[in-house]
């Protein structure tokens, strides 16, 4: 009975060069019981080893390791033995965010702050996130992450399909002045797939909603410029939104947006699981910018932003959900199609392409409209 209950629990392999990082996470993690600790590697070539012998169902990835670091292993990983792997990384350690998101890049499914062993206090808090994602995550379906092959996945199936129900826009003129990005897990390289096709001179403001980590707003910002070029920033309270300009929400706020385009940052009520809410940001656009918004909702658990995207639709405003076989989690889009809220299906990097297409189209539009 006892080999039975063991081989049930969700197999963890902890890569860490510190011995007492290492027996922290280890504590945290075995508290539950439905965890066990498989083997702890101190480096990325031993991790690389120990996936091959130990399968885990999940591995807590190091960035700053000798011989080998976390984001050279999770290239490796992910090409060759595909497992999921949050990235624990120090939000005060040099350029470990920017670093984390470069793994997300690669493959990694997170990015969570490890615990600190001097504060004693955050534990509890830190813990409970990290089993929680363990236990979530250990659950999704990962992909070798090689050019060619990830190509195969986005082929069009008819459960995928390219577009789903058609919206209410009127024939002819339509013009976007403002997008919309809603993600969660996986989101960051679903977000810079979104934005690669767009130009610094984008005519209209972007807004993006993020679930993610406190502490990694600054990396998951210096890593989108780093892979977009474009003019990411971090959304300021009562900021006017202005066109090129990609604005993400911060982590411990929710961002709405008022008249005449303003951003204002307000605390979450008490009960709000996800800041930034994704619906309340969309919500917001909306009461503003009306059939005016494109919206996207990216890859990620739950069903925050479905509600907001289905305003966004029942507007007339354009409304894109990422397709199930280039999404990590096939939840917040899948609540979207559920409830009709949708008006195309896409990957990832062809909604962006979709977006500059409606956007090309709107200003030729307004060039012809002018000369009649």
């Amino acid at each position: 009975m006892m080999e039975k209950d063991s081989f049930k629990k969700i197999k963890v392999l902890i890569v860490e060069d510190s011995l007492v990082c290492a027996e922290i996470i280890k504590h945290i993690l075995e508290s539950d019981n439905d965890i066990v600790v498989a083997g702890i590697a101190r480096d990325g070539r031993e991790a690389i080893q120990k996936v091959a012998e130990l399968r885990p169902d999940i591995i807590t990835m190091d960035i700053h390791m000798p011989y080998m670091n976390g984001l050279e292993a999770t290239e490796y990983i992910m090409a060759y033995q595909p497992t999921p792997i949050i990235i624990l990384s120090s939000t005060i350690k040099g350029n470990d965010t920017e670093l984390a998101f470069q793994a997300i890049s690669a493959g990694a499914l997170d990015a969570l702050e490890k615990p600190d062993p001097a504060i004693w206090e955050s534990f509890a808090e830190v813990g409970a996130e990290l089993i929680g994602k363990v236990k979530f995550l250990s659950k999704v379906k990962t992909i070798t992450h090689i050019r060619g092959r990830r190509k195969e996945r986005h082929h069009q199936g008819p459960d995928d399909g390219a577009k789903a129900t058609t919206g209410k826009h009127k024939k002819g003129f339509y013009k976007p002045l403002i997008v919309v990005i809603g993600a969660s897990t996986g989101g960051p390289q679903a977000i810079a797939s979104v934005l690669g096709p767009l130009s610094k001179d984008f005519p209209v403001p972007i807004i993006i909603a993020q679930h993610i980590a406190e502490g990694f707003l600054d990396g998951l910002i210096s890593w989108l410029r780093g892979v977009t070029g474009l003019n990411i920033i971090a959304a300021q309270n009562m900021q006017e939104i202005t066109p090129g300009r990609i604005y993400v929400c911060p982590t411990k706020y929710n961002a709405v947006v008022v008249e005449p385009g303003v951003i204002e940052l307000i605390p979450p009520e008490k009960g709000n699981f996800y800041c930034p809410s994704i619906d309340l940001l969309f919500s917001s656009v909306v009461n503003v910018f009306g059939m005016h918004t494109i919206g996207v909702l990216l890859t990620g658990m739950g069903e925050d932003g479905a509600k907001g995207l289905k305003k966004i639709f029942d507007q007339g405003g354009h409304t894109f959900a990422q397709d199930e076989s280039s999404c990590v989690v096939y939840g917040m889009p899948k609540a979207a199609v559920m409830m009709g809220g949708v008006k195309e299906i896409l990957p990832a990097e062809s909604i962006g392409k979709r977006i500059k297409e409606i956007a090309d189209e709107g200003i030729e539009a307004e060039k012809l409209k002018a000369k009649n």
